[in-house]
């Protein structure tokens, strides 16, 4: 008998739409194109639907607007799905793709599902600023990983 697998299409939409932004971020490294083509380059590939609508909002607000409004606007993962976590995530991860440090802080300074969506925008920017962007206390204070990884 063939399983046949569903998968939620939001699911799907935040797949796509952070695997985006990582390489998008990855490559900023070397373009340094304006932070708003992120969340451009990420609608480009997120297919239609509600994490598409909010990324669609998303777009429309300035990178200068306090994350907590930003968050009541945006949705920061209360709901913990994809609508309500990814367009924050991609927008908080926009505004500082050089600062590791301050994009943690600003993501969290909008509550939600910090753990989430720090964890989201920390492996965005990662990618974009660098491991020398991450604070040398933070990179001690980590749990090691298991020899295996």
């Amino acid at each position: 008998m063939t399983r046949r697998w569903r998968f939620h299409p939001e699911g799907q939409a935040w797949a796509i739409a952070i695997a985006v932004a990582a390489a998008w971020a990855y490559r900023w490294r070397e373009t340094h194109s304006p932070a708003s083509q992120l969340l451009e380059a990420v609608l480009e590939h997120t297919p239609p639907g509600a994490t598409r609508r909010g990324l669609q909002k998303a777009r429309t607000l300035p990178l200068e607007t306090a994350p907590a409004l930003a968050a009541r606007e945006l949705g920061s993962g209360e709901r913990v799905i994809s609508e309500d976590t990814v367009p924050y995530s991609v927008w908080c991860a926009a505004r500082h793709l050089d600062n590791y440090a301050e994009a943690l802080w600003s993501t969290v300074s909008g509550y939600g599902d910090r753990d989430t969506t720090c964890a989201i925008v920390g492996g965005i920017v990662a990618l974009s600023a660098g491991r020398a962007s991450i604070p040398p206390a933070w990179l001690e204070a980590r749990e090691p990983l298991p020899r295996r990884f």
